[in-house]
């Protein structure tokens, strides 16, 4: 079962998108993911600017 994620303050860096949601225990959490084709980067940060950060410098293999 996967969980439902209401994303807000989508913002795009590039290829990468970067995200905020709450988890599945109220915590405010961040995520970056790459929208590039056969590219597999997500992650998730606890502070916003670590997720933009990595949204930044990320460098899709393909």
């Amino acid at each position: 079962m996967t969980a439902y994620r209401r994303f807000r303050d989508v913002r795009q860096f590039g290829p990468v998108q970067v995200a905020t949601f709450y988890d599945g225990h109220g915590h405010e959490r961040h995520t970056a993911a790459c929208t590039a084709p056969r590219c597999d980067f997500s992650a998730e940060y606890n502070n916003r600017s670590a997720a933009e950060l990595a949204a930044r410098t990320h460098r899709c293999p393909a």
